[in-house]
């Protein structure tokens, strides 16, 4: 039972409903009432035992499509999709800005290297995204890591990388920003 002080609820005759129809369908229509989705990365690092006993530094980073087409212009044709087709002929570009954008090293005369080795698509919750695998290859087994992380801040200061290092049963995270982009990371 509603109290006398509650609003009346309000009928929508036949110009009504077609008002409001009419209404909700430019709103879903218009480019301004999609839901934004932050601009964010995801870098995974894992770390292994080689044969030898020495460290293997593998990495997954996944990228937001979305993000790299306002970088890149990867919308071939300027349909407003991305195909499979145009991100594949675009991935040395791809990869190329991207590692350009992350720098890993282990301390004085300890040199590492981001060496790419397969890449593909990895669907996420908001959409499709680039999926980097590689291995930071480093002069020395190092004792530790500092990286350098740059993707988009240049071009969008809101965008966060979220960082993952699994070593073992130990599990390093961090937020990635144009405040905090180097981290250093004991192995």
């Amino acid at each position: 039972m509603r109290s006398p002080a509650s609003p009346r609820p309000r009928r929508l005759g036949v110009n009504g409903r077609w008002r409001a129809s009419l209404c909700a369908a430019l709103i879903q229509g218009s480019p301004y009432a999609a839901a934004h989705s932050a601009s964010d990365a995801y870098l995974n690092l894992s770390i292994r035992e080689s044969a030898h006993g020495a460290p293997v530094i593998e990495g997954q980073w996944d990228i937001a499509l979305r993000d790299l087409a306002f970088v890149l212009d990867l919308d071939a044709d300027g349909d407003g999709r991305l195909t499979w087709g145009e991100v594949r002929r675009r991935w040395t570009e791809i990869e190329t800005y991207a590692y350009r954008q992350l720098h890993f090293d282990a301390g004085p005369g300890n040199a590492c290297s981001v060496e790419p080795r397969r890449q593909s698509i990895d669907d996420h919750a908001d959409g499709a995204y680039a999926a980097l695998f590689f291995e930071v290859q480093c002069a020395h087994a190092p004792q530790r890591l500092n990286l350098d992380y740059r993707l988009f801040f240049a071009v969008d200061p809101s965008h966060r990388g979220i960082f993952t290092l699994q070593s073992g049963r130990d599990t390093t995270t961090a937020v990635l920003s144009p405040q905090n982009a180097s981290l250093h990371l004991a192995l």
